[in-house]
């Protein structure tokens, strides 16, 4: 089977692409430095441990495997850590991602996929935003992804570099086998933490800020399964082997929740209440981000089939119970 070379592989998006590659006749063969990923994630593939600011073990990676592809998962991805530390995100993302591209060209290794996100957009509120939606970051994670994706378009120009680039919104959800999950520590996502906070693994859940122009005062955002979107992460390498050009595509679901909805809904499912409290707004956070992903779906065939907010947090909260890894 050709390979694919997955970093992140042992994350939380990297771990479901790499059974989704390892089901659609892909070995994926994971890179990552295990910083925020987890051993016990790859189960579905070759790992190897290693860092994107090492060139020499990328090398030589590339020179054992010999992938037809990159999937390129691997960040760091806190907004507010960001704001605070924003030489971190430029040095780790930016550079790490220049070491990874420039190792796939000299390996000739021309098709690359890039997880991008919505915080390129920054924040253009009552807006569904489509891929020719301007881009005004207002992060350095957000900046540092938009530099990225400038850079494969630099690379394709230069040197044939293939790319589909997919900018999407907040993940959720977990595989409903229940062989890998969303588990971070720190945890930073609403949804593992609103489960912790229901289960007491943590203190109540602070809701971060409720004056937001909405019409309940707390952050909108789209929400789109795991699953739904390393599926569309296959397409995309699909697309790229047909021979077809490099092409942005946006993943969500045009439908965007707030955080207060996403409690009511989770009540709903799990049958218990959340423990919340409402804190200060976050520095760098949007009012509202919701996706036009029309373009995935004509021209991937992309159907998010599981992206319903009770079927997300459903299978997060099956996993919540019976998943973590041991680390």
């Amino acid at each position: 089977m050709s390979k694919v070379l997955v970093t992140g592989g042992a994350g939380y998006i990297g771990s479901h692409a790499c059974k989704a590659l390892r089901a659609a006749g892909f070995t994926p063969v994971t890179f990552d430095n295990l910083v925020t990923g987890w051993r016990d994630a790859v189960k579905f593939g070759p790992f190897e441990q290693g860092d994107l600011m090492d060139r020499a073990r990328l090398d030589e990676v590339f020179a054992k495997h010999q992938p037809v592809a990159v999937m390129h998962f691997a960040a760091l991805s806190q907004v507010g850590e960001s704001m605070s530390e924003p030489g971190l995100y430029w040095r780790n993302n930016v550079g790490g991602s220049l070491n990874l591209i420039e190792a796939a060209v000299a390996a000739g290794c021309d098709q690359f996929v890039f997880s991008s996100t919505c915080a390129t957009y920054g924040d253009q509120d009552n807006v569904v935003l489509d891929e020719n939606s301007p881009q005004f970051p207002i992060n350095a994670y957000g900046a540092s992804k938009r530099a990225i994706e400038d850079i494969l378009r630099d690379f394709e120009a230069a040197h044939g570099l293939k790319h589909v680039i997919f900018r999407y919104f907040n993940v959720a959800g977990a595989d409903p086998d229940g062989e890998v999950g969303e588990y971070h520590q720190p945890e930073t996502h609403l949804i593992p933490l609103m489960l912790d906070a229901i289960e007491g693994k943590r203190a109540a859940l602070t809701v971060f800020g409720d004056d937001y122009d909405t019409p309940d005062g707390t952050c909108i955002r789209d929400y789109v399964h795991v699953c739904d979107l390393v599926d569309a992460h296959v397409l995309g390498l699909k697309w790229l082997e047909d021979g077809k050009g490099s092409r942005v595509f946006n993943l969500g679901t045009g439908s965007g929740f707030s955080v207060r909805e996403v409690l009511d809904h989770s009540r709903a499912v799990t049958n218990r209440a959340v423990p919340h409290e409402i804190g200060a707004r976050r520095p760098g956070d949007c009012t509202k981000l919701v996706s036009g992903s029309s373009r995935a779906v004509e021209e991937l065939g992309w159907q998010p089939e599981r992206s319903t907010l009770d079927q997300m947090i459903a299978d997060a909260w099956q996993w919540h119970q019976t998943g973590h890894y041991d680390g």
